[in-house]
């Protein structure tokens, strides 16, 4: 059964795309004409989105017969078969941009996370995202991290406090900052704090904080956080995270390391439909 969001947006991607009609389908394709479409992979990936677009053809057509041989999560190779789908072929053409504009995306978004994900192996660190999402997008674009290996932040404002150096401006201090937030929220409430030196660190510790984002630092920064904290907070590592630094990064001894990247840059990964009339 679709969520409202999900229904809410599908119908809307499908509305900007289909609009009044599919006035070039509509001149060359009988309305009852069968045929199949075959989405297939044109370079490796990892799979994230297959049931959105299933969705997608689905919302078009509910009589559409769709078969999904691989599971979101699945490493597909070049050529490899993602999704077949069978019934009318107007229904399947002005399906077919929504469904991919959504698989691509996604996909994409899942293929670099488990590159950052395999960066990392044999260490503590955990990939996480960030609220650098695509808006309306970000339930499907944080699913598609988790699908890459990846761990979601938090989902926005309103279910983690983050004190990040403007709030720590706007309170004075980051004890203050960190004191106003313990005495305002419930205790189930984890409380971080960004931090930009040593001695920041020290003082978050010291006001409460539950956990610290050691930002920009730099890798003997970094380890040195690490040595000092002993473990008795969480330390994320963030800013100018890329694929030929997170290794080391992880090394450093850091509990999370946060990339805004994961979605705010993936490439949409490539793919093709091919029709085939009945």
């Amino acid at each position: 059964m679709l969520s409202t969001d999900l229904e809410i947006l599908i119908r809307t991607a499908l509305e900007e795309d289909i609009g009044s009609g599919d006035i070039t389908t509509s001149c060359i394709v009988e309305p009852e004409a069968q045929g199949k479409g075959r989405i297939v992979a044109k370079e490796p990936l990892v799979l994230a989105g297959i049931d959105v677009a299933r969705q997608v053809f689905w919302a078009v057509d509910k009589e559409l017969k769709v078969h999904l041989p691989l599971k979101d999560g699945s490493r597909a190779s070049e050529g490899d078969l993602l999704l077949e789908v069978a019934g009318r072929l107007a229904a399947i053409l002005m399906a077919e941009r929504t469904a991919l504009n959504f698989l691509q995306r996604l996909s994409g978004i899942a293929t670099l996370t488990r590159a950052f994900v395999d960066k990392t192996g044999g260490t503590r660190a955990r990939i996480l995202d960030t609220r650098k999402t695509t808006p309306g997008y970000r339930f499907l674009e944080k699913a598609a991290v988790r699908v890459g290996g990846g761990y979601n932040h938090r989902f926005g404002l309103y279910d983690g406090v983050l004190i990040k150096d403007n709030h720590i401006a706007a309170a004075g201090s980051i004890h203050k900052a960190v004191q106003a937030a313990l005495n305002s929220t419930a205790h189930t409430l984890r409380v971080e704090v960004e931090v930009e030196t040593l001695d920041q660190l020290a003082e978050a510790i010291a006001a409460g904080a539950h956990a610290v984002m050691l930002d920009n630092m730099d890798l003997e920064t970094m380890a040195e956080a690490v040595r000092r904290t002993k473990g008795k907070v969480p330390l994320e590592a963030s800013g100018g995270i890329t694929l030929e630094n997170v290794g080391e990064i992880a090394t450093t001894g850091v509990d999370l390391i946060s990339v805004g990247a994961l979605t705010h840059s993936a490439r949409a990964v490539d793919m093709s439909m091919d029709i085939e009339p009945a």
